[in-house]
């Protein structure tokens, strides 16, 4: 098979869709891997380490596109994209659908097979290749938090962890899954006073043994939400939904109780965002003000750290890559059920339900 990368166009993102090693593995079991040239370069990777691995430079996207049979990102096609999408074509990537109209009505009518990173889903409900990147947001939010609290950048002049004789900072987390456990461990860490709430309570029991009982937990409900949010410094928002939108869990009306200069980080905006003052953000503009409360919500959040989340991300999509170019999307799709429950479009076909109520579109299992 043709494997190709290409440069992200998405702005602020310096993520590559493989690394030279994760090519390396690729050319090593006998398939062609082309790389636009300069494509790993914010990620630390120069096209001298994809050469060394094998893997064929190529000048321009334009060429990768055209010639590979399936093209590994990081991110979703944008406007500038879609007129290399093609029939047959299978793309591999974050696609997050239910927040991208268009892309889904442009993966539908030229007929690309669209596997999205997301909605590769394990028996037991876990996501293999959300994961890395969840791990990646969930320690970002506090430490971007934190940054915009300093009054410098106009938040409330609050230092997380306090000082001795001076109360630390309040960090509410909602959502128990594995961007809040990655948040908590960071708010905890940096000393803050930390609240995580979720609505599993056997997950809320786990937190409270990994814990030790330092970190408060909450079951998820309105009334707790409320409470914590409103006498918070910073909320992080990590609630996801497999292929779904994000539920909007908290109001403008909760936002507006809070402390002027008070940060919320809302890592489920590529969802849809789970804050109902949430829109969003990039990284060459990451946040606004909205009821005296600094959001920031930004889509891509582990592109400002490539070499981190690219190696990550290659460490994970890497065997599912594999596996498709070895046996073909069908033969392996049907093999493993996981990567099945990734093909999000197939043949013009919407084949993802979560999607499909989220966008209120005609829904077709798949049938492969």
């Amino acid at each position: 098979m043709i494997i190709g990368t290409v440069k992200e166009i998405k702005t602020g993102e310096n993520r590559v869709g493989l690394t030279p090693a994760g090519a390396g593995v690729l050319v090593k079991n006998g398939h062609t891997v082309l790389v636009e040239a300069g494509a790993g370069r914010n990620s630390g990777f120069s096209d001298e380490e994809y050469a060394k691995q094998g893997a064929q430079l190529v000048l321009t996207a334009a060429d990768v596109w055209k010639k590979a049979d399936m093209v590994i990102k990081v991110k979703e096609p944008l406007q500038p994209e879609f007129e290399h999408l093609r029939e047959g074509l299978i793309l591999f990537t974050y696609l997050h659908l239910a927040a991208e109209p268009e892309v889904t009505r442009q993966l539908l009518q030229r007929k690309v097979a669209g596997v999205a990173y997301e909605t590769v889903e394990l028996e037991d409900g876990s996501l293999p290749l959300l994961t890395p990147m969840s791990e990646v947001a969930g320690r970002m939010a506090v430490q971007v938090g934190m940054h915009y609290l300093e009054r410098t950048y106009g938040g409330s002049g609050k230092l997380l962890a306090g000082v001795p004789g001076v109360m630390p900072a309040t960090v509410t987390i909602i959502g128990s899954g594995v961007v809040g456990i990655n948040a908590a461990k960071m708010a905890h860490g940096l000393g803050a006073k930390t609240i995580i709430m979720g609505r599993n309570l056997n997950e809320l029991r786990r937190i409270d043994d990994i814990f030790g009982g330092q970190v408060i937990t909450l079951a998820s409900n309105p009334h707790n939400i409320e409470n914590a949010v409103v006498q918070s410094d910073l909320v992080v928002g990590g609630v996801a939904i497999t292929g779904a939108a994000a539920p909007k869990l908290v109001t403008r009306d909760m936002i507006r109780k809070m402390r002027p200069g008070s940060v919320v980080v809302d890592v489920s905006i590529d969802q849809g965002g789970s804050f109902e003052t949430s829109r969003p953000t990039s990284h060459a503009n990451p946040v606004y003000v909205e009821e005296g409360v600094i959001h920031y919500c930004v889509t891509n959040m582990p592109g400002a750290v490539p070499n981190t989340s690219t190696h990550a991300l290659t460490n994970a999509t890497l065997p599912y890559a594999l596996k498709i170019a070895n046996m073909g999307l069908v033969a392996a799709a049907k093999k493993d059920a996981a990567l099945a429950n990734g093909i999000n479009t197939y043949q013009g076909k919407l084949t993802n339900e979560a999607v499909a109520e989220a966008l209120k579109l005609k829904y077709e299992p798949l049938q492969l």
